[in-house]
């Protein structure tokens, strides 16, 4: 069971430092935070079956986590619309 924890830890980690380096372009930085929503997942789930929960609040949080990446999505669209690119620092109205 440690090996879950200490993977689910280095996902995590990993999945930040990601999000921290690469602010170029803003398909990139939405994929990092779903990396890390992943993590979270896991993390749940190490949690749950842990202390021998139910799995229904890591269905609750899968569905909060799919909505949260089609809104993502949306964005990202829109601004390549508007914009053409998907460059973070040439949307002045992020900045």
């Amino acid at each position: 069971m440690l090996i879950y924890i200490y993977s689910s830890i280095f996902l995590s980690i990993s999945g930040m430092l990601v999000f921290a380096l690469s602010r170029k372009h803003l398909l990139v930085m939405l994929l990092s935070l779903e990396f890390i929503m992943v993590s979270l997942y896991f993390n749940i789930l190490i949690y749950l079956s842990e202390l021998s929960y139910e799995y229904f609040f890591s269905m609750i949080f899968l569905t909060m986590s799919v909505c949260e990446g089609t809104l993502g999505l949306a964005m990202l669209v829109l601004m390549i619309r508007a914009h053409g690119n998907d460059y973070v620092l040439t949307f002045s109205s992020l900045w």
